[in-house]
């Protein structure tokens, strides 16, 4: 099998494409704790599913979590010698390779996380501890460089969970060690804490090629269109990505810690309103995530925040199965060329983000929960509605398209276009179906 073609940012830097030339759709998932929990028939098994269910990216992390100093692989093996980034385990490291050249038989990259951020930053959760320091991360960086440098399936990713304010230089040396050990700048972004993009503190950093927001898990219908657009108007042009919303599986927060499942769990529902709004709204992809998958929840492990079922049922939930429609949506039209579309929609008003989230009102919101978001093509070839409620009717105009508009609504669940007839270039309402309840209204130009 030949290597997969490595990713870069495409001209525009709005996009990722392949080096051969063609878009890549960002379709992640988060299983950080893949190294750590899972032996290689386990993790043979999981990759096998994902690439099944149209995962292109598989975001997991070499220092777990989950106490990943201190507590060995599912193999016996710590990753250190004496918790010393300069001194790796070797027989660690080689389950880390199988899994990762796994993945490339499969189609699959790897969004590699060197360490997660409480061994870098900690005292703020997280049993840590903090090992690193600007000196040895530089080392540890250059020695990952070096053992991936014939793995053109690696996508790097550092952070994990941590904002960078204040270990800015220990990140930056963490990069350029990895690139050092490469021997070239390879794609790099950056995991920050629950609420926050990579940009609040590394946009201008010269190795950080895409921003990535953690929309997160404390809120239902959580704002993301306004934290992708936010980066996706920032100066210089990055693209981003909503690198962790909420996880299907995940019990509710009602700002009562610790998470209850009596409050109810976020289904395949709240993860399409997530991963459609923020695609539309201008990322260049999104990442998926289930609450049992992220830890590898099973018989061997206690659950983390009331997980359940076991990774291995949790892998076939709907919203993980449903995830691949839109990426072949995405692609199915011109791709390079796409833009937000607020302009199509000319009577919608963004909805007040949340102000006080000890208030039911501003957690659980009715405007947030209707809100719609457009996206269209720049030459006016198409345009694309997420609708996130079943009869909701929308104001759309078409005379931002390139002439008479042939209309499908789009099945998000099931990925099945259903016709919506053909309209003039002209302000038409759209009345989404009863049936569903959230959809896409589809418009394609006619020439």
């Amino acid at each position: 099998m030949s290597p997969l073609p490595r990713i870069r940012v495409s001209e525009n830097r709005r996009f990722l494409v392949a080096e051969t030339g063609e878009p890549f759709f960002w379709l992640g998932d988060t299983a950080w704790e893949l190294f750590h929990r899972l032996t290689l028939p386990e993790a043979e098994h999981y990759l096998e599913v994902r690439r099944q269910q149209g995962f292109n990216v598989i975001q997991a992390v070499i220092l777990a979590e989950h106490d990943g100093l201190h507590t060995p692989n599912a193999n016996g093996h710590l990753p250190l010698l004496g918790d010393d980034p300069t001194r790796p385990n070797e027989y660690y490291f080689r389950h880390v390779d199988a899994v990762i050249r796994l993945a490339a038989e499969k189609g699959l990259y790897i969004g590699l996380l060197p360490t997660w951020g409480d061994k870098v930053h900690g005292g703020l959760w997280g049993v840590g501890p903090a090992v690193f320091t600007v000196e040895n991360a530089r080392v540890y960086g250059r020695f990952l460089g070096e053992r991936y440098r014939n793995d053109s399936n690696i996508l790097w990713i550092l952070g994990g969970d941590r904002p960078a304010e204040g270990y800015e230089a220990v990140w930056t040396a963490m990069a350029e060690g990895i690139a050092d050990g490469l021997g070239f700048k390879p794609f790099m972004t950056y995991h920050p804490r629950g609420g926050a993009s990579s940009s609040a503190w590394l946009h201008e950093a010269d190795w950080l090629d895409m921003n990535m927001l953690q929309s997160g898990h404390c809120l239902v219908d959580a704002p993301n269109w306004d934290m992708i657009r936010a980066d996706y108007e920032r100066a210089p042009v990055k693209p981003v990505l909503d690198g962790e919303p909420n996880y299907e599986h995940h019990p509710i927060d009602p700002y009562l810690r610790p998470w209850k499942p009596e409050y109810g769990r976020f289904t395949d529902y709240d993860v399409r309103k997530q991963a459609y709004r923020a695609v539309f709204a201008g990322a260049c992809g999104h990442t998926y995530g289930s609450h049992s998958i992220w830890q590898m929840y099973g018989p061997r492990y206690a659950p983390t925040t009331f997980a359940s079922p076991y990774w291995d049922e949790a892998i076939h939930g709907p919203g993980a199965r449903q995830m691949i429609h839109l990426k072949n949506l995405m692609l199915s039209r011109p791709y390079l060329s796409r833009i937000p579309a607020p302009d199509l929609l000319p009577n919608v008003t963004p909805p007040p983000p949340p102000a006080d989230l000890t208030k039911e009102d501003d957690r659980i919101n009715p405007l947030r929960a209707a809100h719609p978001v457009a996206t269209r093509d720049s030459e006016g070839r198409y345009g694309l509605v997420y609708f996130p409620i079943a009869g909701n009717s929308l104001e759309v105009d078409l005379r931002l398209l390139a002439g008479r508009v042939k209309a499908q609504w789009f099945d998000p669940r099931e990925g099945r276009f259903h016709p919506a007839g053909e309209h003039p270039q002209k302000v038409v309402t759209f009345t989404s179906p009863l049936g569903g309840p959230d959809w896409v209204l589809v418009l394609d130009a006619l020439k």
